[in-house]
């Protein structure tokens, strides 16, 4: 087995583990509280958090885990997981079934690939699929017949917000960065914008987009990289339009 097919096997494993510990959270895990940064956190999150985390510290030893509720700082390592053990935390909470895991492995600031498990769904999505067929919905050419997904509004500017929803076909607010780049990938969005990304909100499904031909772009147009403020993902043309036209009004105060 090649490394690449030997790391996306043990992503796959791990977050197995995940799942089945999610499996068995009675009522109290669901109790949100909440983080200085006043994001919400669950017992579910700490608990999948570590049962993920042990797998890849157990058969990846050398490869250091990033997960969202222990991170330290923004630099990263040359290799790393990068892991949101509860992508979309305040659906959770409120039994929402929009909630995913995501892990990705990184080299080089690069995620190279990545697993998305929405278990309320069902559903699981993952790199190392090129041959799947494309999308079957219709592919939106410009941001008017576009269906795009916007995350992360509660830290963003509300005047670009607006612009953006005035101008696209339609707008969806699903809560988990993971799940519209998934929704991109998949073709039931046209397009994505995640405001104030983190690496471990958007790794993984920023390797499932790119690997089925979309752009993931950050500010200024170009490739999106873990420092930008903003990532807007689509078909390449569409995703610099939807990216022109968020930044062609100044933020909030500027």
């Amino acid at each position: 087995m090649s490394e690449p097919d030997a790391l996306l096997d043990l992503a796959e494993q791990a977050v197995d583990a995940g799942i089945a510990r999610l499996a068995d959270a009675g009522e109290g895990w669901s109790a949100r509280r909440f983080k200085a940064s006043g994001e919400e956190v669950t017992a579910a999150d700490l608990e999948v958090e570590e049962v993920v985390s042990a797998v890849l510290r157990r058969h990846s030893p050398g490869v250091p885990v990033i997960g969202e509720e222990t991170a330290v700082g923004t630099t990263l390592p040359p290799r790393c997981w990068l892991l949101d053990p509860i992508d979309g935390t305040m659906n959770f909470t409120r039994g929402s079934p929009f909630h995913a895991i995501s892990l990705a492995y990184v080299e080089d600031r690069l995620p190279r690939l990545g697993v998305v498990d929405a278990p309320a769904l069902g559903r699981r999505w993952h790199t190392g699929q090129q041959g799947c067929p494309p999308p079957s919905a219709p592919v939106a050419r410009t941001v008017d017949e576009a269906v795009i997904g916007l995350t992360g509004t509660g830290s963003g500017d509300p005047r670009r917000i607006g612009l953006l929803q005035s101008t696209a076909y339609r707008i969806r607010m699903h809560g988990a960065m993971s799940l519209d780049l998934v929704g991109v990938a998949e073709g039931w969005l046209d397009a994505c914008v995640c405001l104030r990304p983190r690496p471990w909100d958007v790794a993984a499904g920023t390797a499932l987009v790119r690997e089925r031909g979309g752009a993931v772009l950050g500010a200024g147009g170009r490739e999106f990289t873990f420092d930008s403020p903003v990532l807007v993902a689509g078909h390449t043309a569409l995703a610099r339009a939807v990216l022109r036209l968020w930044e062609s009004r100044p933020a909030e105060g500027g």
